[in-house]
């Protein structure tokens, strides 16, 4: 997944360098979509680089008078990036919380920490909410365009709404059944 939205951004920001495509990622919340370091991320930089997929254009910086690294797609890049949004614009997976995991086995497990590994849940959840709040309040819709990302973060709000409600449902579940 990386790898395309390296290929996206620099389709987008043609000439930008690696700090750049990081930060837009990090600024556009892209660690919602795939798990991302900043290793992970100029390893895959590296990786497209040593595919042919892009290439370095040479630039003064202007305000240190040093080379820095800018990068552009090539045409082998712009037609991975066509491979890579067909295989990841077709797929469709269940949602697999891991905690969907751990829930298999409650009966087994103390009513108390349970109810603490639920507590843990519903905070991550509010907390992905109000970073999803923050971002969609701070952006403003383009009139006649569609903004696809914006689109996203509302669908998956959406989703974190609805697990929160689960989550908070199945803690009063549980506070409420006797344990056999």
């Amino acid at each position: 997944m990386i790898p395309l939205l390296i290929l996206g951004l620099l389709i987008q920001n043609p000439g930008a360098h690696g700090y750049e495509l990081l930060a837009l990622m990090e600024q556009r919340h892209y660690k919602y979509i795939v798990n991302f370091t900043k290793g992970s991320f100029y390893y895959n930089l590296q990786q497209l680089e040593e595919k042919g997929w892009i290439e370095q254009i040479q630039q003064e910086s202007t305000t240190s008078r040093r080379e820095t690294r800018n990068y552009k797609i090539t045409p082998s890049g712009r037609a991975e990036f066509e491979k890579l949004m067909v295989q990841y614009g077709t797929k469709s997976e269940y949602v697999n919380l891991q905690f969907y995991g751990a829930l298999l086995f409650a009966d087994e497990y103390d009513k108390d920490k349970l109810l603490e590994l639920i507590q843990s849940q519903i905070d991550q959840t509010k907390s992905r909410i109000a970073l999803l709040d923050e971002y969609l309040s701070s952006t403003q819709e383009i009139p006649g365009t569609l903004d696809y990302f914006r689109l996203m973060n509302e669908n998956s709000r959406a989703h974190h709404l609805v697990n929160l409600e689960w989550f908070e449902r199945l803690k009063t579940e549980i506070t409420r059944t006797p344990r056999a």
